[in-house]
This record gives structure tokens, sequence and C-alpha cells, in this order.
């Protein structure tokens, strides 16, 4: 499994938009060669339908392929659909792939079923799908309703927990942590490994 962080990192919310259209083009990419992804966590932009950034998780076997195709910098050539008037046409977004934390132990993990919230109408609010994890030794506490089924949002519960404690519990996580917040700030800008133009996201390579 390999766990990918796509980053709008300080750019604006051009850029934020970006990151959601990246989302969706490699879940379609995804798609095509039978990789699963799991949307881990989303940080929302300021602007509805944006995103400061993405972590998923990517299985199966074409995902380290999949993973290298991606990962660098994302250009993406459009005027902007928020500054009508703004003379800049070029926005920058960059992937990473990270290592997965070490896993923690099922027994320091308290499972919790609950009802899901948020969109999703009728079958959310009768479906009691949604997992609250929480690791008993440190009180670190996710919610994960991103599936339908309690084992899916189980497993990636896990992955948040074993996440958290990663970037808390040791000198290595801090590290992490480093590389990660200075990865949210320099994304390499003009030698983007792909290339998208206008306001439907086009390839152009």
């Amino acid at each position: 499994m390999i766990l990918l962080q796509i980053s709008a990192a300080s750019g604006p919310r051009e850029c934020a938009l970006a990151v959601a259209k990246t989302l969706g083009r490699l879940l379609y990419e995804a798609r095509t060669c039978a990789v699963n992804v799991d949307v881990v966590e989303l940080v929302p932009g300021d602007v509805g339908g944006t995103f400061l950034s993405a972590l998923l998780t990517l299985d199966g076997e074409a995902a380290p392929k999949l993973a290298r195709r991606w990962c660098g910098t994302v250009r993406w050539i459009c005027a902007s659909p928020f500054r009508p008037h703004h003379g800049r046409k070029n926005w920058f977004v960059g992937i990473a792939a990270h290592a997965e934390p070490p896993p923690a132990e099922m027994s320091e993990v308290r499972f919790e079923a609950c009802r899901a919230s948020g969109p999703g109408g009728q079958h959310v609010n009768k479906t009691d799908s949604a997992i609250r994890a929480t690791h008993l030794a440190t009180g670190i506490s996710v919610k994960v309703q991103a599936q339908r089924s309690q084992h899916a949002n189980k497993r990636l519960a896990m992955l948040l927990i074993e996440q958290k404690l990663a970037e808390t519990a040791s000198q290595a996580a801090e590290v992490q942590r480093a590389v990660r917040r200075q990865f949210h700030r320099d994304v390499e800008r003009g030698n983007a490994g792909r290339v998208f133009r206008g306001e439907n996201f086009e390839p152009v390579r």
C-alpha cells in the first residue's frame, strides 16, 4: 500500500482547485488500471469544491507504477476561474509518496460504530457504518465514514491512527513532519511531470 499526498502548497485558491481536479483525474486513471484508492483525508480550501491537500492510499499490483507517474509537480494551464482579469495562467500542485507509518497494536485501539454524518441523504442517516477509533495510550481519536462498510472504515481508521502516532511518537516522525511541511511550502515550478490544460483538465502530457 502506498500513501500519496496531493498538495496546493502555499499556492492560491486556483491551486486548491487544481488539487481537486488532480484528485479526480488520478481516481479516473486508478480505475482504468485496477488500482484501489481510498481517500483518507481531505483538507478543504476556502472555496467549495477546492482542497488544500488530499491524502490517499493506493493498493494493487499497478499502484507503484501509478504513483511514479504522478509523483512530482503537476502544472495546470488555465485562466483563473476566480479572478477573470488575472494575468497568471499557470498553477502548480505537488504530489509525493510517503512511507507507511509503523503499525499500531490492535489491542491498543478501541473501535466504536457510529452514525455517519454529512452529505449522503437518508442512506447515511440510517446506517451505523462510520467508525470512531481511539488509541488508548495517547487518546488520539479519528472518525472515518468514507466507505459504506464498517470493515473498510475500520481499515482506514487504523491507517489514520498509525499516521498520527508516527507524527507524534518519535524523532523519526519529526523528520517526517518536517519533510511534509517542506513539501507543502515548496512545490517545484517549471519542471512539471504532468501538464493539463483548460477547465476540463485535459492532459497535455
